[in-house]
Parts: structure tokens; C-alpha cells; sequence
């Protein structure tokens, strides 16, 4: 679990707090994993939208409640809970019903949501290559230079080293882009973890079985983002496309992965430019 000091948070005010508040931007796929639980659970909470595009993120009042500058971030009565998976583990000893961690299944559950954090950073590279593709870097030098002083706090009460993590990311992005041999990395993984997903959903429901849980929730963010980034699902993973739709149809899912017009007109933009170009997803990683 991670759930940081009262040292750690920097940002007082936050101890204050009463109930339950969510910082969240709407296109992280994190932060949309984790509204689609609270949908499910029909837990009240109170919304703060960090634009991650605009690097709200890397404020120096964002970063003294989450030193590590990403989102979700929870904060219960003015205790703060950072990381997705820990957040939804925490949520679900609070509001155990509807249970979406199935009894006996824990491990299972633990195993294939590692799975998903582990390959964060590979959606993230088939993002801003195939579907958000943005004119210049998102985080320049100055941007990253903030992220290594002011997000340089404590997690646990010691130095962390995950902000080291995210600005390696995007001096690369900032240097060279996305490439090719790194696209192609990502959408192998990609598709060999689509392919166990989908070898389940060929003789059940759900990804653990007869009952939707917390894998259905993770699994179908990462199909959504992919989806946009024109993954040939239909035909490589057909039984994990089916249920792909099947969950696009409840409103608990819909409504968080809705795009506004003029996103949705962007990305298409950017499919369609790819695919004249001959440097779509398909053809780059050779799917």
C-alpha cells in the first residue's frame, strides 16, 4: 500500500480535508480505471481535475501531494493514497460490496494487475506515438528541471526514485520521439498479454470467470487506449474485442472513456494521417 506520511505531503491543507477526493485528469488511463471502480462501488467523492497536458501536474502545490507528480491521487480524511492499484486495493476493504477483488481469487487478481502497471510505460509510448501525437514535447527542459527539484519529496518517509523514472521518460520522448524499435517493443508485449486475455474470455465471461472484477476494469482501459491507437483487436484478439463491447455498453464504463468532439476529431485526425502515411500501428510493429 502506499499511503504517504503526514511528512511526506507537503501541501498541509490536504490533512483537512473530510471525505473523499480524487485528483484525476480524464484521459489518464490510470485515473479512468479508477472511475469506472468508484462507478461500480457507487462511492460519493469529490472531483479535482489535474490537466496533465497544461503540467498542473508538476505545480508545486501537485507535487506536495504527490511527490512522484502522477495521477490518481486519493486523499480519505486527509489521508493521502497515491498509485491506482494501491488506491483500489485500499477502496476495496472500505466498500467491499459489490466485491470486484472475487474471494479466492486475490493472487490472481494481484498477478495480472502488476501485469498492467508493468507495461504503464509501453501504453504510454503507443500513446503519445499512434493517438495523442502532440506538436512538440509535452515537458521541455525547464518543465523536467521543476519535476527534479520540486518532486524530488519522500514517499514512505525515504527518497524515492520513481520521478526519476518519469523524467528518463520524457528526456527520451523530448530527444527522439517515440521510435519505431520501441513501438514495435510495446505492441509485441501488448500483444502477447491481449493474447492470455483473450485465451480466458474463450471459455468465460470475465477475465477471472463468471463475475466482473478489478482485472475487467484495468484490462478494458488498456483495450480502449489501444483501440484509439488503431490495434487491429478484431482480428488478432476477437473473443477480448467481444467483451471489450460488451463493457463499452455500461454506462460505469462508457461515460469515462467518452471523448469530447473535438478530441475525438483530433485522434481520428491522426489514424487517418498515419494510415496514409503507411506508419500505422499495424505496419510499424507489423501486427
Amino acid at each position: 500500500m502506499v499511503k504517504l506520511t503526514k511528512d511526506d505531503v507537503k501541501t498541509k491543507e490536504v490533512h483537512g480535508w473530510k471525505g473523499l477526493h480524487v485528483f484525476h485528469f480524464p484521459f489518464s488511463s490510470c485515473s479512468q480505471k479508477l472511475r469506472i471502480f468508484l462507478n461500480l462501488k457507487g462511492a460519493k467523492w469529490e472531483s479535482h481535475t489535474i490537466d496533465l497536458m497544461k503540467n498542473e501536474n508538476l505545480t508545486p502545490w501537485y507535487l506536495g501531494i504527490n511527490p512522484r507528480g502522477l495521477v490518481p491521487v486519493l486523499v480519505d480524511d486527509g489521508d493521502v493514497h497515491i498509485e491506482s492499484n494501491d488506491i483500489i486495493a485500499y477502496l476495496e476493504k472500505k466498500y467491499p460490496d459489490p466485491r470486484l477483488v472475487p474471494t479466492g481469487h486475490e493472487n490472481e487478481v494481484a498477478a495480472l494487475l502488476k501485469l498492467e502497471d508493468d507495461m504503464h510505460l509501453d501504453l504510454r509510448a503507443l500513446s503519445f506515438r499512434f493517438v495523442f501525437n502532440p506538436p512538440s514535447p509535452p515537458k521541455l527542459a525547464n518543465d523536467l528541471e521543476v519535476y527534479a527539484t520540486a518532486g524530488s519529496g519522500t514517499v514512505g518517509g525515504k527518497k524515492d526514485g520513481r520521478v526519476g523514472v518519469e523524467i528518463g521518460f520524457w528526456k527520451t520522448y523530448a530527444s527522439e520521439g517515440i521510435t519505431d524499435a520501441v513501438a514495435k517493443s510495446a505492441a509485441a508485449n501488448f500483444r502477447t498479454a491481449f493474447g492470455e486475455i483473450d485465451a480466458r474470455l474463450n471459455r468465460q465471461p470475465c477475465v477471472l470467470g463468471d463475475q466482473l472484477s478489478v482485472a475487467d476494469i484495468a484490462w478494458f482501459i488498456y483495450v480502449n487506449r489501444l483501440e484509439l491507437a488503431a490495434y487491429p483487436f478484431e482480428r488478432l484478439h476477437p473473443n477480448l474485442w467481444a467483451w471489450y463491447g460488451k463493457l463499452l455498453r455500461r454506462p460505469e464504463f462508457a461515460k469515462e472513456v467518452a471523448l469530447p468532439p473535438s478530441v475525438k476529431d483530433h485522434f481520428d485526425a491522426t489514424r487517418a494521417k498515419h494510415a496514409a502515411e503507411g506508419r500505422s500501428l499495424e505496419l510499424v510493429a507489423g501486427l
